[in-house]
């Protein structure tokens, strides 16, 4: 295998473009990539999806567009960070340290863009209907084994880079058209569902585009340099790690923050495990001074991170030359010295929170809300399009329902779409996966004849 070098890594060529891609100082191409994501309407639409607790009426508490800020906003220190030792370790070409901390960033803020509906319980309610289902059954035998894969095993980080190479902005190649870098990192499980050869580690627990972006990803892998195991099984890109970590740092110790203001743990628990993953407690030496729990809790999470954010930096230079060279490594997180007590703090937000009985309860009704639509519009997709293909006459209430789908009439006017099960099944998901919660529960309502 060879290694990786951090001038291919870092890498300008924007997906789709015929352009070779330049770095200019005086507004560098990633930024641009962060400004498109954040103005984008799929990143919009987080603003209205779960992140832990859905659909709570308490205005503090974190939705999949806070939380997205929150992880880019560490993403960018870590990049920096890493930036900084990179500079003056390797050849970065143009690049300088800000790139990488605007790669970071940028990776951070759109890696929870492709998630349904209620988050993961959105993901797994994909899978379990395509598995169940009478009407996927019917499906099965007109889908190859790749895409049975994709289906079986639906991931919203591939639905992620279908949303940003395709979906948005899809009157181009490349949808968006990202650089190679940012896309490059963004992608944590950098291979397609059923690959000949799996990523060994961490990057081969799940996958990261589907065999319809099959040939995108093969041209981000191209253009950075990735290291392939095999077809469409790649290593990670070296900073693919410190997005992970982001993402990490922040749904670990901010979901504990918000279980706090919830009521669902002690304050004195929060500030205890708070203190126990500092370098050195004295750090929180004004802690005594401040007597509101809220702005306790606040401050102490802000010394949290902060030094977590120092941690994860200094574990990537050290592993930076393993990563280079495709050795598979694990999460930052669990290389750091206070990870027993970061995977205490896990389990305790998994008993108190992530299994809390009210959340579970709404939990449950989306899982069943998501299949209940599944069930519904893909069999009247298929209808619509039978009956373009001069196959036989959609029934009445397939075209009422079809009406309710953004954009239908424009996939059923191209005749390769109408044939191809795998293309229709794909229109519904980005449709159903597009939706925020409210939505979600607007449309079902309606469907259901709940609410008119």
């Amino acid at each position: 295998m060879s290694r990786m070098q951090w001038k291919r890594l870092l890498s300008p060529k924007r997906l789709g473009s015929s352009s070779p891609g330049t770095i200019s100082p005086e507004r560098s191409p990633f930024q641009r990539d962060f400004d498109r994501v954040i103005f984008s309407g799929a990143f919009r639409r987080l603003q209205n999806k779960t992140q832990v607790f859905p659909l709570v009426q308490a205005d503090y508490v974190r939705t999949r567009l806070t939380h997205s800020l929150e992880t880019s906003s560490i993403g960018r220190s870590l990049g920096t960070a890493a930036g900084v030792f990179l500079k003056k370790n390797y050849d970065l070409g143009d690049a300088q340290v800000s790139d990488v901390g605007a790669i970071v960033a940028t990776a951070a803020l759109s890696h929870d863009i492709g998630n349904p509906p209620l988050g993961h319980a959105g993901e797994e309610a994909i899978r379990y209907w395509f598995t169940t289902s009478p009407v996927a059954a019917e499906m099965h035998e007109q889908l190859s084994r790749d895409q049975i894969c994709d289906f079986e095993s639906y991931e919203g980080n591939a639905q992620g880079f279908r949303v940003l190479t395709v979906l948005e902005m899809p009157d181009q190649r490349g949808g968006m058209q990202l650089t190679c870098a940012t896309l490059g990192t963004f992608a944590k499980y950098p291979s397609c569902s059923n690959p000949e050869r799996p990523a060994p580690g961490a990057a081969g627990k799940k996958f990261n585009f589907f065999h319809s972006e099959k040939e995108l990803f093969a041209e981000v892998a191209d253009s950075c340099g990735l290291i392939g195991y095999g077809p469409f099984s790649y290593a990670r890109h070296p900073l693919a790690y410190l997005m992970e970590a982001a993402d990490d740092i922040a749904y670990l110790i901010v979901d504990f923050e918000d279980g706090a203001r919830l009521g669902m743990i002690p304050q004195e628990e929060v500030e205890s495990r708070y203190l126990s993953l500092l370098e050195d407690p004295g750090m929180a030496s004004h802690l005594k001074e401040i007597v509101n729990p809220v702005r306790r809790t606040e401050y102490l999470r802000a010394l949290v991170i902060g030094a977590l954010v120092r941690g994860a930096a200094a574990v990537f230079t050290e592993k930076c030359d393993d990563f280079l060279n495709g050795t598979p490594g694990q999460p930052l997180t669990e290389l750091l010295p206070c990870s027993p007590r970061l995977a205490e703090l896990r389990a305790r937000s998994a008993e108190l929170i992530y299994n809390n009985r009210k959340v579970a309860e709404i939990i449950a009704a989306g899982f069943e809300m998501v299949s209940g639509m599944l069930d519904i519009f893909v069999p009247c997709v298929n209808e619509l399009a039978a009956e373009k293909l001069g196959k036989r006459a959609a029934s009445y209430r397939s075209r009422r329902m079809g009406a309710m789908m953004t954009g239908i009439r424009e996939y059923l006017n191209d005749p390769a779409w109408c044939a191809s099960p795998c293309a229709r099944l794909l229109t519904v998901l980005d449709f159903i996966s597009g939706m925020t919660d409210a939505y979600a529960i607007s449309i079902y309502r309606k469907l259901k004849g709940i609410a008119l």
